[in-house]
């Protein structure tokens, strides 16, 4: 058994997706509810199709993210992962659409942040044992923080 930490390329920082799924209908499903989300929505998706002919399989409406997608897919190479690219949206918009698909079976993250995913390779194949999404902690926020929080998550208009 051998780890390996594999870095997701994302030059632009965009917004994506990690998950863990068990068919290959998994892509046109997600397809489906990316698309139905919302009309403005732009997206990637890629999927490592774990038996048969062991593709990467994709679908999206942005050429750059579905490259984005294919891409790191194939770099990550565990079966039956996906990753979805965002762009004109976020993942708390398509989350729980996200994982209510039946063939979703396990959210790694949903990050704009620079991510290393931990993979660990056997004879047989590759797995996901975790993610490392962004940076560890500098301190603990103070009341300056709390409000500049908050201010934030209403600027967005998640809070009143």
């Amino acid at each position: 058994m051998e780890l390996q930490l594999v870095e997701v390329e994302n030059p632009q920082g965009y917004n994506l997706i990690l998950g863990q799924s068990h068919f290959v209908k998994t892509v046109e499903d997600l397809y489906e509810v990316l698309v139905g989300n919302s009309p403005v929505l732009r997206f990637g998706l890629a999927f490592c199709e774990a038996s048969g002919p062991r593709l990467v399989r994709w679908a999206g409406n942005d050429e750059e993210l579905v490259e984005l997608a294919r891409k790191n897919a194939l770099r990550i190479g565990a079966g039956h992962s996906f990753i979805v690219f965002l762009k004109e949206g976020y993942p708390i918009n398509v989350l729980n659409a996200v994982k209510a698909v039946p063939e979703v079976c396990r959210i790694y993250c949903a990050t704009a942040n620079p991510l290393q995913v931990v993979v660990v390779e056997t004879e047989q194949g590759r797995g996901i044992l975790g993610v490392i999404d962004g940076f560890k902690p500098q301190g603990i926020e103070g009341e300056k923080e709390i409000a500049e929080r908050k201010a934030l998550l209403r600027k967005f208009g998640y809070k009143l």
